[in-house]
């Protein structure tokens, strides 16, 4: 770890339980957003807010022209509800830091800090704070207000935690690195009556049950077995008492693919045995998307750099750059599409990701802002990879 950022683990620490105290999701980190404002302009960082709604940019100047470095955290927490028991446990019903999105942008504060007391010697890093990774619209948005026209990059790069690999050690890997994802969603309109009297309606929800069941055969019929695909259903709403006929049920879940080609054959059989269904029950069906990200692709050049810089904070013992694609996502992709970079996973403790007990370990705070740091470092002293 960088000296100065290891003396300052108890303030990152503090820093990221107040921020997992108060999550705010999707669009709504106000206070977040004003946290990370007024903090780097504590460190001297110039700032841009407002881009993407609640999203920002810290911008730190080299003394010479070069490389600008893109260093991304996402800030947006879940909603679900907490069952850590921790003391700093969530303070808002139904919202919920399960998926280290604290410990991110607390992760990029501490790189910041460091950075604008140690500011390149040539180029410049763009610090950005993204909302509303969790829904895949975040870096839409952002870049949709100008972004990238506003602060491009030579490259950027993004870090997230993962309980999946060992406390101590990375992960960045060349070429595919986490699925992209589509969202859709299934609505049935049938009509609705007396459980007694089933044979006077057109049940819906007999249909979402059975929709159910067809849909996870996809993947196992109708898409190359040699091509990695996911589809799951996370939520089925239907009904208000045992003893009623609904007269509407709801579906929504996500596909997880590597191929965009593999994406549009799934949502093709999907709308097809949607039709079908409305033609055998008599409910109306639609099947709509809702949102879409592509997949992560590491740059081979980027991804060996981002090793570089891992390995001189762990070792280089302990940084993988052999594992398999993920099937995650994150809309950090979009950035990823507009210029080379890489995205890291950083081994922690405990449980999974988006699991109510899952809780952020402080003590990668101060290894995580060492890692970033030492990617800008590098990457504005030796030239980016583009």
């Amino acid at each position: 770890m960088l000296p100065d950022i290891a003396a300052h683990a108890p303030t990152l620490q503090a820093w990221r339980r107040d921020l997992h105290a108060h999550p705010e999701t999707a669009f709504e980190e106000v206070r977040t957003s004003a946290f990370v404002a007024e903090t780097l302009a504590s460190f001297g960082v110039t700032v841009h807010r407002g881009l993407g709604g609640t999203g920002l940019v810290g911008v730190i100047e080299g003394a010479a022209p070069g490389p600008t470095i893109g260093l991304r955290a996402d800030m947006d927490a879940l909603p679900m509800d907490e069952e850590t028991g921790a003391d700093y446990r969530s303070t808002a019903p139904g919202r919920f830091h399960g998926c280290g999105h604290d410990g991110h942008t607390v992760m990029l504060l501490g790189a910041a800090r460091h950075l604008a007391a140690n500011p390149p010697k040539r180029g410049k890093v763009h610090l950005i704070f993204q909302p509303a990774e969790e829904v895949g619209l975040g870096a839409k948005r952002m870049i949709e207000d100008g972004l990238f026209e506003r602060f491009p990059c030579s490259e950027v790069y993004a870090l997230h935690t993962i309980p999946l690999y060992a406390e101590g050690t990375a992960a960045v890997r060349p070429g595919p690195t986490l699925a992209g994802i589509a969202a859709f969603e299934i609505r049935i309109a049938g009509v609705g009556g007396h459980g007694a009297a089933p044979h006077t309606t057109i049940d819906p929800l007999q249909v979402a049950a059975r929709l159910a069941t067809e849909i996870s055969s996809i993947v196992g019929r109708h898409v190359d077995p040699l091509a990695p695909a996911v589809i799951s259903l996370g939520r089925l709403t239907a009904g208000t008492a045992p003893n009623i006929i609904p007269a509407s049920a709801e579906l929504s879940g996500t596909i997880r693919t590597y191929d965009p080609a593999v994406e549009a054959l799934i949502l093709k059989k999907l709308d097809a045995i949607c039709q079908g269904f409305a033609l055998m029950s008599g409910c109306r069906i639609a099947c709509t998307q809702k949102a879409s990200c592509l997949p992560c692709v590491n740059d081979p050049r980027a991804a060996a750099a981002a090793a570089a810089a891992a390995g001189e904070v762990l070792g280089a013992g302990n940084v993988r750059t052999d594992l398999k694609p993920l099937p995650f996502s994150d809309d950090f992709a979009l950035m990823l599409d507009q210029w080379p970079g890489a995205y890291i996973f950083l081994g922690q403790p405990g449980a999974m990701c988006h699991h109510p007990t899952f809780d952020f370990d402080d003590r990668l705070l101060p290894v995580g802002a060492s890692i970033l740091a030492r990617i800008a470092a590098r990457q504005t002293m030796e030239g980016a990879s583009a």
